[in-house]
């Protein structure tokens, strides 16, 4: 009879130990980039397969980019509040239409070069994740460019001057203010929506990477490609801050070494991988791991260089400051402490 007793306390103990070890697991929904952008995605998906290997947490990871569970970019940042997501890839310029103050990591026009934009990313940070976290419940895990966004067309052009009177897609609000002011009509797009806006002529131009506009085979339905860059397009990993909660201090910190560990890889992927993408989408012998293309390699002239740094202090950060002082009367303020500061810049 003792022996019976004792076995039934056995076996119970070890239900329990298998109930609790069931329970301990922790569900991601995780929302990622658009499945056009195969590149980055291809990173994601094979670092959120490995993510609970890498950091030892018990996790059941349910990755999809986000067109595939249609999901519209502008609404990342609601979703991830909601909690209909736990972690996200939200396209940053899209989604600051909920709040401008997050567009002030990447401005049209203030930093046009990696090197420079990695600085005004990094002085920005804090207080980015401090404004995500108090208006969106959510914190930042990773911020990262696509790298220098340039200009696809099907129009021919030479210089900036001839995007006037054609319609050129935008996706964020200080890209729209620097089209209007050249003279074209900006066309908010999200990413999956250009190709066949192309295609069917209801944009003459669109703005991506040379690497992501490769990828969504952009060349097919553009002939001019001038690879000027007016921003790199950062984007970011953000977690759902009840669910980075739910995690212990000691499983935050293994997440946080995994998820910069993303970062690096996304930022390499952004600085190196667009001589490639420019030589395919142009048709040189060089290019060697991307799609190869015919396209017209439009030269980038001084002029135009200086137009756009023009167009930045004139247009885009009085734009943006009225916008996000609106908002909260400390935006620019805050901006020129550290991004204005890490290029060179101030918001009179």
């Amino acid at each position: 009879m003792i022996r019976h007793s004792l076995l039934c306390l056995a076996t119970a103990a070890a239900l329990s130990v298998g109930v609790t070890s069931v329970q301990a697991q922790t569900s991601l929904r995780v929302a990622g980039n658009f499945s056009q952008n195969n590149k980055q995605v291809d990173i994601e998906r094979a670092f959120f397969e490995d993510l609970g290997e890498k950091t030892g947490i018990d996790l059941s990871v349910n990755y999809n980019p986000m067109d595939v569970v249609g999901v519209k970019a502008p609404d990342a940042l609601r979703m991830l509040k909601g909690g209909s997501f736990d972690v996200m890839s939200v396209q940053i310029g899209m989604a600051s239409r909920d709040d401008p103050f997050f567009e002030g990591i990447d401005l049209i026009g203030v930093a046009t070069d990696m090197d420079a934009l990695h600085k005004a990313v990094d002085a920005y940070r804090e207080a980015f994740d401090e404004r995500l976290q108090e208006k969106f419940n959510a914190k930042v895990l990773t911020l990262w460019p696509f790298g220098p966004q340039v200009f696809y067309c099907n129009n021919p052009i030479e210089t900036l001057d001839d995007l006037e009177g054609l319609k050129v897609r935008s996706f964020t609000p200080s890209m729209s203010a620097m089209l209007e002011h050249f003279g074209a009509t900006p066309v908010t797009l999200q990413f999956s929506e250009v190709y066949p806006a192309l295609q069917r002529g209801v944009v003459s131009c669109g703005v991506t990477s040379p690497t992501s506009g490769n990828t969504g085979n952009w060349p097919e339905v553009t002939t001019h490609f001038l690879p000027l860059s007016v921003s790199g397009s950062v984007q970011g990993h953000f977690i759902n801050l009840d669910t980075w909660n739910s995690f212990s201090a000691e499983q935050q910190e293994e997440l946080q070494t995994a998820f910069k560990s993303l970062e690096d890889k996304l930022w390499e992927l952004a600085v190196t991988s667009n001589e490639d993408a420019v030589a395919c989408n142009t048709g040189q012998d060089s290019c060697s791991n991307h799609k190869k293309f015919d396209m017209t390699l439009v030269d980038i002239s001084p002029e135009d260089q200086t137009e756009v740094k023009e167009a930045a202090e004139s247009v885009v950060l009085p734009i943006w400051r009225d916008t996000c002082n609106a908002v909260d009367p400390e935006c620019s303020a805050k901006w020129n402490e550290t991004v204005g500061a890490a290029v060179g810049l101030e918001i009179e």
